[in-house]
C-alpha cells in the first residue's frame, strides 16, 4: 500500500487514541505511530490507570474503607507486598491494551512502532526495530507525544531506591519509610496513597502552596486529613541535597532540617516529549518545558497542517481533556464539523481522600468580585455516609447571589471523581442553587450532599420576590 495517510498521528495515548478512532469512522486512511512496544502511550502504562488501578488495589487490600467500623489495624490482607500491587495492575494493563488494539482493528486504524521525526513539512520518518527506517508523507499531522518525567542531574537516580513516577510502579518492595520530592498531583496522590498502606511517608514541596488551581478551604480540609491519616507535610521548604547513603536516602533542606526514608520519589514536573520530533524541519517552537503552543479551539500549532493535542500542550494535562482535544483537532483537520467542547470540565484527583473539582474556585469568584454564598453538606450529615463508616468528605458549593446560578463546586471524600458530574451538568446547563433544593435524590446516597449544600446556601440567601407566599397576612396563616 502507499506511504501516504490523510492523518498520521505520532503518539497513542488518550489524544491519540480518540483522534485515531474519530478519523477511522470518518473513513479516512490514518496512521499511529508510538515508539513504545504497546499501544496506549504513558497514560495506559506509567500514568493515569496505573496510578488509579494501585490506588484501589491499595484501598482494597488495606481495608481502609471498613477501618471506622473494625479500627485501624483491620486489614484484609495482613501482609502487602509489592508483587500484591502489581497483580491487578498488570491485569488491568492487560485488558486496556486489548481495548486499544480492537477499537483500531473495528474502525481500520493503522499502527506503527518505532520512532516519529519530521523530515519535511508533509513528511516524517520512523526508525523501527532493527534500525529499518520508513519514510511516511501525509496531509494533515497530529502530534500527542505526551510528557516525560523531570529528571534533574541534582537528583541522584538509581532506579531502586531513588525512583521518577515512571519507575515507581516497578519497585521490588514496599519500603517503611517513603520520601515524595513535589506536591503536585502525581505527588499527592502517591504520597496519600502509602500512607494508607502505614507507610512513614513525607511529602516535601518547595512552594508555600500546593494544588493551587484548587480552592483554598477544599485544600486546607485536604491538608488536615492526609496529616490525620500519617502523611508529613513540609511546605515552603527548598531542597539543597539529595543524597543516596546506601542503606537510606536523605534529603536536605534549606531550613536546616533533614529526612531520611528507604525510598525517594521524584515527582517535581514533567516535560513535553518532542525532544525527537525534530520541529525545527517545520518550524515548530516550544517552549522551556518542551510544550507546543496551539490554537485552543482547533488546536492548530504555528503550522496550520500540523495539530497537537493532550499534555504535550500543557495545561489542563488531564487524561480526560485530552480525549476531548483529540477527537476535535481529527475533526478539525479532516474538515469535518463537529460539537465544541464544553466551557466547564472537572479535575480529579485521586489521593486518599479523593478531590475533584468543576467550575471556579472561591478565589476566582472573589477575584471577579461577583456577589456570592457558600453551602457545604458534609457526607457525614448523610445516611449514606454513617453506612459507609465516613468519618470525613463534603461538597462544598459556591452560588452568585445575584443571578442564583451555581458558580462551582468542590468535594472532597469518597467517590468524589463520581459525583462532580452532577455538578458539571448543571454548570453547564447553566443550573441555579434551586435544582438541588427542588429535586429529589436517591436515598440513601453520598449525592444527598449537593441537596445539603444546596439547602445550606439557599437558606442563606434573599427570597426571590416570585417565590414569595402571596394572599396571606404577615405573620398569620389561615386554620
Amino acid at each position: 500500500m502507499s506511504n501516504h495517510y490523510d492523518l498520521i498521528i505520532i503518539g497513542s495515548g488518550p489524544a491519540g487514541r480518540a483522534a485515531a478512532i474519530q478519523a477511522g469512522k470518518l473513513k479516512r486512511r490514518v496512521l499511529v505511530v508510538d515508539r513504545k512496544d504497546r499501544l496506549g502511550g504513558v497514560s495506559v502504562h506509567t500514568g493515569t490507570i496505573p496510578s488509579k488501578t494501585l490506588r484501589e488495589t491499595v484501598l482494597n487490600l488495606s481495608g481502609w474503607r471498613e477501618r471506622s467500623f473494625y479500627g485501624r489495624s483491620y486489614r484484609v490482607k495482613d501482609k502487602i507486598d509489592a508483587g500484591d500491587l502489581k497483580a491487578r495492575l498488570h491485569m488491568t494493563l492487560d485488558h486496556e491494551v486489548d481495548v486499544i488494539e480492537h477499537q483500531f482493528n473495528r474502525n481500520h486504524v493503522e499502527d506503527l512502532n518505532g520512532v516519529a521525526s519530521f523530515t519535511g513539512p508533509n513528511e516524517i520518518e520512523v526508525a523501527v526495530d532493527g534500525g529499518e527506517v520508513q519514510r511516511l508523507t501525509a496531509d494533515k499531522f497530529l502530534i500527542c507525544t505526551g510528557t516525560k518525567t523531570f529528571r534533574p542531574d541534582w537528583v541522584p537516580f538509581n532506579g531502586k531506591t531513588v525512583l521518577d513516577s515512571d519507575e515507581f510502579l516497578e519497585m521490588g518492595e514496599i519500603p517503611r519509610s517513603l520520601i515524595v520530592v513535589g506536591a503536585g498531583v502525581i505527588g499527592v496522590e502517591y504520597a496519600s496513597m502509602f500512607a494508607t498502606l502505614d507507610v512513614r511517608v513525607t511529602l516535601i514541596e518547595p512552594r508555600e502552596s500546593f494544588l493551587d488551581f484548587i480552592d483554598r478551604f477544599t485544600i486546607d480540609e485536604f491538608t488536615h486529613e492526609i496529616r490525620e491519616n500519617g502523611l508529613d507535610l513540609r511546605l515552603g521548604s527548598p531542597i539543597a541535597k539529595v543524597e543516596d547513603m546506601g542503606e537510606h536516602v536523605e534529603v536536605s533542606l534549606e531550613n536546616g532540617r533533614h529526612v531520611r526514608a528507604e525510598m525517594l520519589l521524584f515527582a517535581a514536573g514533567r516535560m513535553g516529549a518532542t525532544a525527537r520530533l525534530n520541529l525545527d524541519a517545520v518550524g515548530i517552537e516550544t517552549d522551556h518545558r518542551g510544550r507546543i503552543s496551539v490554537d485552543r479551539k482547533t488546536y492548530q500549532t504555528s503550522v496550520p497542517h500540523i495539530y497537537a493535542a493532550g499534555d504535550v500542550i500543557g495545561h489542563p494535562s488531564l487524561a480526560s481533556t485530552s480525549l476531548q482535544q483529540g477527537r476535535v483537532a481529527a475533526c478539525h483537520a479532516l474538515d469535518t464539523p463537529t460539537l465544541p467542547e464544553s466551557p466547564w470540565f472537572p479535575y480529579g484527583i485521586y489521593s486518599v481522600p479523593e478531590i475533584s473539582t468543576c467550575g471556579m474556585s472561591e478565589e476566582e469568584v472573589q477575584e471577579r468580585g461577583i456577589p456570592y454564598e457558600i453551602g457545604v453538606g458534609r457526607f457525614r450529615e448523610t445516611s449514606r455516609g454513617h453506612i459507609m463508616g465516613l468519618e470525613h468528605g463534603f461538597v462544598k458549593m459556591l452560588v452568585s447571589l445575584k443571578t442564583r446560578r451555581l458558580l462551582g463546586v468542590q468535594i472532597v471524600g469518597e467517590g468524589a471523581t463520581e459525583l462532580i458530574h452532577i455538578a458539571q451538568a448543571v454548570l453547564n446547563l447553566k443550573g441555579t442553587v434551586d435544582y438541588f433544593v427542588e429535586n429529589t435524590f436517591n436515598y440513601p446516597t453520598l449525592a444527598e450532599a449537593y441537596r445539603i449544600a444546596g439547602l445550606d446556601a439557599f437558606n442563606r440567601m434573599p427570597i426571590p420576590e416570585e417565590y414569595k407566599v402571596k394572599g396571606k397576612a404577615k405573620g398569620k396563616s389561615k386554620g
